[in-house]
C-alpha cells in the first residue's frame, strides 16, 4: 500500500505523474472498467483515503461507484483525463454541495 493512501485509478498517461507524488496508480482503459471497479473495492478494505478515478473510467461504472457515495471514506474524486474533461466530476461536486446545503451554488444566473 502507498504510504500516502492516496490512489489513482485511470488511463496510463492520466495516472502515471500522480506516481511521482508518492501515490498508488492503476492503469486501466475504458474497456477494463469492470476491472477499475475491482481495484476500487480493494483499496478500500486496505484502507485507503482517496481514490481519484479519471471521469472517462467512472463514466462505466458510475452506478457501482454510487455504493461509495456515502461512505466516509475513501473519498472518491473524479479527475478529468489526459483527452480533457467530460464534465462529470464538475456536476458530482454540483449533486453533493446540493445535497449538503439546499441550493445549488453553481447556477447560472440567467442575463
Amino acid at each position: 500500500m502507498s504510504t500516502s493512501n492516496i490512489a489513482v485509478i485511470g488511463d496510463r498517461d492520466s495516472v502515471l505523474g500522480f506516481k511521482a507524488l508518492g501515490a498508488a496508480v492503476f492503469p486501466v482503459t475504458s474497456s477494463q472498467a469492470r476491472e477499475a471497479l475491482k481495484i476500487v473495492e480493494r483499496l478500500c478494505q486496505e484502507k485507503y483515503a482517496v481514490i481519484f478515478i479519471t471521469e472517462f473510467i467512472a463514466q462505466e461504472i458510475e452506478e457501482e461507484l454510487m455504493q461509495f457515495r456515502y461512505r466516509m471514506l475513501p473519498s472518491i474524486v473524479l479527475i478529468p483525463s489526459s483527452q480533457g474533461s467530460i464534465g462529470l466530476g464538475k456536476e458530482k461536486v454540483r449533486e453533493t454541495v446540493k445535497r449538503a446545503v439546499g441550493i445549488d451554488i453553481f447556477r447560472r444566473e440567467a442575463k
